[in-house]
């Protein structure tokens, strides 16, 4: 098996690929992540996926390198990390009673042969109608400002969902491991 490679400086992906107990190193990559004029966001987070996988294959040849990348989509707009309580707020206001679907683009390139998969998996959650006070009290509690759409699904922000569907809850994270399971069968890797 090729050494994998996780192109994420996320600790969420990197405690979410080590649930498949698979042996594996941490690379950052170094890409321009702008939103492109007419661009879709699926369209972005698989080009975006692909590009983080493909920045570290010249310094990690022989390596099966994974990238992921994520938007949160409310209507008709990309939602990115608050960074801070008072956008973090505005968020979860606007996300009130409504629903928020996350796109997490996958690619998995083995650096060897060039050859790259790529995907989108798509998971929605259906927020509860939240008031202001029951907002600030979670902002105050969990801080999920490093988080697009301003909640931690494996923490206390499971609180604010009224219910979610997709084909993979590791998607919400950030890593789908499920899609990501297919992708490494492919290339031959034994799971588990």
């Amino acid at each position: 098996m090729l050494p994998l490679l996780l192109a994420s400086s996320s600790t969420y992906r990197r405690e979410l690929l080590s649930r498949l107990r698979l042996p594996f190193i941490c690379r950052s990559p170094d890409i321009d992540e702008s939103h492109r004029p007419n661009e879709s966001a699926t369209e972005l987070v698989k080009r975006l996926a692909e590009q983080k996988a493909r920045a570290l294959a010249d310094s990690h040849p022989d390596h099966l390198i994974i990238g992921s990348d994520q938007v949160a989509v409310l209507g008709d707009r990309i939602i990115g990390k608050p960074h801070t309580f008072e956008k973090a707020r505005e968020q979860l206001l606007s996300a009130s009673g409504t629903s928020v679907t996350f796109l997490t683009g996958l690619a998995l390139l083995n650096s060897r042969t060039g050859q790259c998969q790529i995907d989108c998996i798509p998971f929605t959650v259906h927020m509860r109608t939240l008031d202001e006070n029951r907002i600030e009290r979670y902002l105050r509690a969990e801080q999920p400002y490093d988080c697009a759409g301003s909640f931690k699904a494996e923490g206390l922000g499971v609180s604010l969902f009224q219910r979610t569907e997709g084909p993979d809850a590791t998607s919400l994270v950030g890593l789908p491991l499920i899609r990501l399971t297919d992708m490494l069968l492919t290339e031959g890797v034994q799971i588990p």
